[in-house]
């Protein structure tokens, strides 16, 4: 992805799974910050049929550059057979807090 600095968003089925991932991701350098939201509540289709559950949402900060790594390490750690990994650009901020992401990610 173009975007200097990105941030993520990835549903988790409960709080073990979602702390879990989140402390990989920092240990690893892969995100700066990630927030748990717990009391989330997802509407989806999967396998033609309308679900709901509750879940912990994952607020990822990371660069660009780490995404393809980051979104394969989720792949590889997440329970759900096809885990959510969306990201947006992050169009502004402070630049003090956006040095420290891009440090703490290594992002050039």
């Amino acid at each position: 992805m173009k975007d200097k600095y990105l941030v993520a968003f990835c549903a988790c089925p409960d709080d073990a799974t979602a702390r879990a991932l989140a402390q990989v991701l920092v240990n690893e350098r892969l995100a700066a910050c990630v927030n748990q939201v717990a009391g989330v509540r997802s509407t989806y289709l999967w396998e033609g049929r309308l679900q709901e559950d509750g879940e912990v949402l994952l607020i990822i900060k990371t660069s660009g550059e780490r995404l393809a790594t980051l979104s394969a390490r989720i792949q590889a750690l997440h329970p759900y057979e096809v885990p959510e990994v969306v990201a947006v650009g992050v169009a502004g901020g402070s630049e003090r807090y956006l040095a420290w992401l891009g440090q703490s990610v290594g992002a050039a």
